[in-house]
């Protein structure tokens, strides 16, 4: 079987971040609010009420992180722009302070070696937009690619390649649908417009990138659906959550349609939602890669709860990670080639841009971070994605998540995710086993392509 070390001589290493889990100075240098600063103060919507104003720190402190950056031997950094830092309003005037800060970076990381590849959007809207009906209201996705434009006019002369949304299922699910991240609507399936409108603003800011000659991604959280078992109903049920979760980000990028939603009484149209043309501006002239993020399968049985057609089962008899996720590192495999078999010629390059998992970790007396379940994770995943590429899936690129332990959404600071150890209390940084594991697989897989 291939082992991680079997990957193309161009394959690029990487690791991943967003800006409100690591930036912090949310009130510093113009920036405005987004739904993300107001959700996290509502009394119970983040464990323990913890938020995202200082985070990792890492608006004062990148120089330092781009050093872990270059000590790793990163070939890309996966990070994102905070739109209202940008624009503080979602819309109109830009603060030039914003832009001035990603400037900065996106030099320190050249002068490191390490190749920008900014995301648009992770999941800070400005609240400005969200009070006029965020990703449910179609003009966000104009306000978006104003916005891509104002970034890419400044940055684009030198970052190639961009990523325009961040895992846009998740958002739409737990920001909009299920109530668990900002902006904390609980709509149910009242929530499908976001999915569109955030699908529409990426094929308006794919436009904008493409205008400037610049290459156009996107990135989706994926993963492989599995029926609980082989009775018809729990198929039918797992043929449901697939067009969910997979199909209704992806159909419409590469074959330029909306999957069959009938289960959830939905029509191509999505109630209306879709109007003529969109679809063609969806998929454009196609994606220059698409991104994968993965984590772990997913297990469906027949509903038990009338208002959707599926429940969820859980996946026995396998570790779980810090988070009660379940570690099935061969879905990364399956996921990959299920793409490959699933849209052919239409799916363009593959990079994972997230993979990673939390762990419990905790300093040494002497301030070591031994994190041995952390190794055998990504190593297990790395040769899954290198059984992909034996099968024949064009896989560019892996980015694990994520270079620091960070501000993880509703859970706030109690899950680690991070190669390196933040002390949240004096924002020290210290690299755990797995980021010299790590750079040590770089730095192997890179003398094998040279010797």
């Amino acid at each position: 079987m291939p082992n991680r070390l079997d990957l193309p001589s161009d394959f690029r290493w990487g690791a991943s971040t967003a800006a409100y889990q690591i930036e912090g100075a949310v009130d510093e240098d113009g920036r405005g609010p987004s739904v993300w600063d107001v959700f996290a103060a509502r009394p119970g919507a983040v464990r323990d009420g913890h938020t995202g104003a200082v985070a990792c720190d890492h608006y004062h402190r990148y120089p330092e992180d781009v050093a872990l950056m270059q000590g790793l031997g990163l070939d890309g950094y996966r990070f994102s722009i905070a739109w209202p830092r940008i624009r503080p309003t979602g819309a109109g005037g830009t603060n030039p302070a914003g832009l001035d800060f990603y400037d900065r970076l996106v030099d320190a990381l050249l002068e490191a070696g390490i190749t920008p590849l900014p995301t648009l959007f992770h999941w800070d809207l400005p609240q400005a937009l969200e009070d006029e009906g965020g990703w449910l209201n179609r003009d966000s996705a104009h306000r978006f690619a104003e916005y891509t434009a104002v970034v890419a006019d400044r940055l684009g002369d030198r970052v190639p390649a961009w990523i325009t949304l961040n895992e846009p299922f998740v958002h739409m699910v737990y920001g909009y649908a299920l109530g668990i991240h900002a902006p904390g609507r609980a709509l149910l399936l009242d929530a499908l417009p976001a999915a569109h409108h955030q699908l529409l603003g990426h094929g308006l800011a794919a436009a904008v990138l493409r205008e400037r000659g610049l290459q156009v991604m996107i990135a989706n959280n994926l993963t492989p659906v599995r029926p609980a078992t082989e009775d018809p109903a729990d198929v039918e049920a797992a043929t449901a959550y697939d067009a969910l979760h997979n199909r209704l980000f992806t159909d419409p990028l590469l074959l330029g349609q909306y999957p069959d939603l009938s289960a959830f009484g939905l029509d191509e149209d999505l109630g209306g939602t879709v109007r003529p043309g969109d679809l063609k501006l969806i998929s454009g002239p196609g994606l220059d890669g698409l991104g994968v993020n993965y984590y772990n399968p997913t297990r469906i049985a027949a509903p038990t709860d009338p208002g959707l057609p599926f429940s969820e089962a859980p996946i026995e008899g396998v570790p779980r990670t810090a988070f009660g996720w379940p570690v099935v590192p061969d879905g990364l495999r399956e996921l990959l080639v299920g793409l490959h078999d699933r849209y052919g010629a239409a799916l363009p390059p593959v990079t994972v841009t997230e993979n990673g998992c939390s762990v419990a970790d905790t300093p040494a007396p002497d301030g070591t971070v031994d994190d041995p379940d952390r190794i055998s994770y990504l190593a297990g995943h790395l040769d899954a994605l290198a059984a992909a590429v034996a099968q024949g899936v064009d896989v560019r690129g892996y980015f694990t998540w994520s270079l620091l332990d960070n501000y993880e959404w509703a859970e706030g600071y109690h899950q680690r995710f991070g190669l390196v150890h933040v002390d949240f209390e004096t924002q020290r940084r210290t690299p755990k086993a797995s980021y010299a594991w790590y750079r040590d697989l770089i730095a192997a897989h890179r003398a094998l392509q040279d010797g």
